[in-house]
């Protein structure tokens, strides 16, 4: 069977979920693995995840949501997928993809006199600590006041960081979205789509800090000279309890409600996932990363005959 009528058969009935690499990227097939690029990746495909049962698909209350392989881009659930939401805490996925471009991890930031409210890691005014530590807490505790601290110090203040958060937002192809503020507070034009969200994080895991961070259990920050202590908890609760998932952030605010952003890898099958105001965050990334590995498989791809869509 060719692929193009494989497809149609086994994977575009389903309508919760979309092959981008036939709608969007113009794939052209050769007796290699085939190439094609988005706008944001180049993607060399020998496998693609193939929907196996379609009886069923998750019902969930999160009012958007983009799940996609890594290694494909195929589209395996979207809803409300190009719809802008409050991001929340999420944001500081783009937030830390700033600090760690400008900041030296080892290099120690005083935190001065700055206003924070929500979610905190406890820093004192004037306080010395590492970026690095601040980055943790932004991460791993979800931390308001490492993200006022991270903006208030680089260069240009609080506006020129934002200004930075915009600019990366572009450059990883983002076109959706807007940051009014570094720590994810709901604010008028502060918004991201579930596919820039997820997109960004794909994005945001390729670095190895970040990754590192955001798969970070427990962590300890201290002061310069180790007299004040932050402990810090990770708030992903999927984090370690559901196989595979290795981050990536939490976001919630009562505008926005739940909000998790889930990378998974088992066996080498990545996925990422986007879900924007949920009321069930966890359960609800648990239950869709559990569909899509008990219902997908990874298929190899025929390259017997040539054809061109």
């Amino acid at each position: 069977m060719k692929l193009l009528e494989f497809i149609k058969a086994r994977i575009l009935p389903i309508s919760a979920c979309s092959l981008l690499f036939v709608t969007t990227f113009g794939l052209t097939l050769t007796k290699k693995p085939p190439v094609y690029v988005t706008r944001a990746k180049t993607y060399n495909v020998s496998k693609l995840p193939v929907l196996m049962d379609s009886s069923s698909f998750p019902v969930l209350s999160a009012q958007g949501v983009y799940a996609y392989d890594l290694d494909s881009g195929v589209v395996f659930y979207e809803k409300n997928a190009q719809s802008p939401f409050f991001p929340a805490s999420t944001t500081k996925i783009v937030t830390a993809l700033v600090a760690l471009d400008y900041y030296d991890l080892d290099q120690i930031v005083n935190t001065g006199v700055f206003k924070a409210t929500g979610s905190q890691m406890g820093l004192s005014w004037n306080e010395n600590i590492s970026a690095r530590d601040l980055v943790y807490g932004l991460l791993v505790h979800s931390a308001n006041d490492a993200a006022e601290v991270l903006a208030n110090s680089y260069p240009g203040g609080k506006s020129a960081f934002v200004a930075a958060m915009n600019s990366k937002a572009r450059e990883l192809h983002a076109y959706a979205t807007n940051f009014e503020n570094p720590s994810g507070l709901d604010d008028s034009g502060q918004e991201i789509t579930p596919k820039d969200l997820a997109r960004i994080a794909s994005q945001a895991m390729l670095e190895r800090d970040f990754a590192n961070i955001v798969g970070t259990k427990e962590y300890v920050a201290k002061n310069e000279d180790g007299t004040i202590l932050h402990h810090m908890t990770n708030r992903n609760e999927l984090l370690g309890e559901v196989p595979g998932v290795l981050g990536v952030k939490t976001g919630w605010t009562p505008e926005a409600r739940e909000n998790l952003v889930t990378y998974a890898n088992r066996d080498g099958r990545r996925v990422m996932i986007a879900l924007m105001g949920s009321q069930d965050r966890f359960g609800e990334s648990q239950e869709l990363l559990e569909w899509i590995f008990t219902n997908f498989e990874w298929k190899e791809l025929d390259y017997s005959e040539v054809s061109s869509p």
